[in-house]
């Protein structure tokens, strides 16, 4: 490799450097045979950690956590960007790749709310805190009594706000708390069929410049394939509804054996309708069955989901 030395770009967030320095442990875990002496982590600061009074589909979309370390990995400044992948558009950036994701972390969504209360217990019309519309639509479809209020910043910023009594409750990834170790603050733990997920949620992954062909083979060797399989059927999902910020939809993949389950939602643009599958394939046909499922979704929505 002609870089003995690899720079690694990564948000700033105590989270972000958190997955930033699990890349580099798998990077520095194939220094000898690629010839790698040094890997430096830099950190970036992105238009979607400067923003945290906006939902992200009002200020630029999903690309506001990505674009900037994009821009510093196409202007050579950096050899390597990490992202959590569900922040990452459905469509690859023009000279990029991103062909390499670290082993999935726990998947699911968790609630932490005031009086450690599962979410069936909450008093009527409490206030929960949410940046997405797909986990607002999918806690009003568990209890519609409920009132969902914009949440942005990281985890510290999301439980301080709770402490200080602006939400009774806030719903968050599972792999960001355990990452921090704040287990502790977990009230309620939901199966990924009770709230199914975002695409890629708890993967994270690592994009070169598409002609960078020693870092391509560096990256295909770091790479967990399960994980990538899972993660192409989820995206493909997303792909054929072309969503953005305000598509709520979820796409979780399991993996058994040599089969590969799919089991995705989408909600119309207002919240008021659900659409629902869930499908198998054989593992090799992983990418094939996100594709169909999407296809399939689109018909059954109308396109009620798009404005």
């Amino acid at each position: 490799m002609k870089n003995k030395k690899i720079i690694i770009g990564s948000r700033g967030s105590k989270l972000a450097l958190i997955y930033a320095e699990k890349a580099r442990e798998k990077i520095l875990n194939h220094s000898k045979d690629f010839g790698i002496e040094e890997v430096i982590i830099k950190e970036i600061v992105t238009k979607g950690d400067q923003v945290h009074d906006k939902r992200l589909s009002e200020v630029g979309g999903k690309g506001l956590f990505s674009k900037t370390i994009e821009i510093e990995l196409l202007e050579k400044k950096i050899d390597i960007a990490v992202h959590a992948l569900k922040d990452m558009p459905f469509k690859e950036t023009k000279g990029l790749i991103t062909g390499c994701f670290l082993e999935r972390n726990d998947p699911r969504e968790i609630l932490i709310s005031k009086d450690d209360k599962y979410l069936k217990d909450l008093a009527p019309n409490s206030i929960i805190g949410t940046s997405s519309f797909r986990r607002e639509f999918q806690i009003k479809k568990i209890r519609d009594d409920l009132e969902c209020k914009l949440i942005r910043g990281n985890v510290d910023t999301r439980i301080r706000k709770l402490n200080e009594n602006l939400y009774d409750a806030i719903i968050l990834s599972y792999a960001g708390i355990d990452s921090l170790g704040l287990n502790q603050n977990i009230s309620q733990t939901f199966s990924t069929s009770e709230i199914i997920p975002c695409a890629g949620q708890g993967v994270i992954a690592l994009q070169c410049r598409n002609n960078d062909e020693d870092l391509i083979v560096l990256l295909k060797e770091v790479d967990h394939q399960l994980t990538h399989k899972s993660i192409k059927a989820e995206r493909n999902v997303l792909k054929i509804l072309e969503g953005d910020c305000e598509t709520a939809v979820g796409a979780f993949a399991s993996i058994e054996g040599d089969k590969i389950n799919l089991e995705v939602e989408l909600f119309s643009l207002d919240g008021s309708k659900r659409f629902h599958l869930k499908s198998s394939k054989s593992l090799d046909k992983a990418e094939e069955l996100g594709i169909e499922m999407g296809k399939a979704l689109k018909k059954m929505s109308n396109n009620s989901y798009k404005k």
